[in-house]
């Protein structure tokens, strides 16, 4: 599928700022099921593009002079094709065990042990176990934009009952890891047809051990179903902290108002 996104998120204070420092996810990951034909960064300020250390294509965007408005966008083009089976070829060198251990977001409170012992085996996980555990978050966290916050943690959204995907990621996350199962946050687009969700979305990659394969797989959890064709990979990383499209710091500017729009075109 070829996809043409657009996401343009913008800021706008009450009082002027001093000084902005934005650490941007915004280019599509290196990965062998999407090729991008065509991509573009445009932001204010200074800015440094580097690879983190989840392998991800990064950028830290500083501004030092008083503003009171700023405004990034992120457009191209990719072809995207879906993974066999939801199956994802890792070139990184990071080993699978560094995505086991807990975050402040997906720390395991009694719910969520509770959650994951009635769908995950110990230490290693089959793909429809993995799938069953994506249905039963499904049904347990219903999908309400705006009853939660980036920084709601995933016992508390499973308390709650209602969330977006960054929790319904976080949940799925909290359970592998309470069973030692590798699990890691993904970042990126969703063509939404008709689904109502945002287009800019999140999921997971788990480690699958099947009889003929052992390695990540991708689970849109908020869909209960593998990654297909219909996404773009940002990045990647141990919660939503460390892989969110942007996220950032400022001193001063009073009341900040945020504004983000994303548009995906399918082809």
């Amino acid at each position: 599928m070829r996809l043409t996104i657009r996401h343009e998120t913008r800021y706008s204070y009450t009082l002027p700022l001093a000084y902005t420092i934005q650490q941007l996810h915004l280019t599509p990951r290196v990965e062998a099921q999407q090729q991008v034909l065509s991509w573009q960064l445009a932001t204010p300020g200074h800015v440094h593009a580097y690879t983190d250390a989840y392998g991800n294509l990064s950028h830290t965007m500083t501004m030092n002079q008083p503003h009171q408005a700023l405004s990034i966008v992120a457009h191209g083009v990719l072809d995207t094709r879906a993974p066999d089976r939801g199956r994802i070829a890792d070139g990184g060198t990071l080993s699978p065990l560094i995505f086991t251990v807990p975050t402040r977001l997906t720390a395991a409170g009694p719910g969520v042990l509770a959650l994951a012992a009635s769908c995950l085996p110990d230490g290693k996980a089959m793909t429809r176990d993995l799938l069953r555990l994506a249905e039963h978050i499904f049904g347990a966290v219903r999908y309400q934009k705006g009853a939660t916050a980036v920084d709601t943690a995933a016992s508390d959204a499973l308390a709650l009952g209602q969330g977006v995907c960054q929790d319904h990621a976080h949940l799925f996350l909290a359970c592998c890891h309470a069973h030692g199962i590798p699990a890691r946050y993904v970042s990126g687009y969703i063509d939404p047809e008709n689904s109502g969700h945002a287009a800019s979305h999140a999921w997971v990659d788990a480690w699958a051990d099947d009889g003929d394969y052992s390695g990540w797989v991708s689970i849109d959890v908020t869909h209960a179903r593998l990654m297909t064709d219909a996404y773009c990979r940002l990045a990647v990383g141990r919660d939503y902290d460390s892989a969110a499209p942007v996220r950032g710091m400022r001193r001063g500017g009073g009341t900040e108002s945020l504004n983000v729009d994303v548009q995906i075109v399918p082809q």
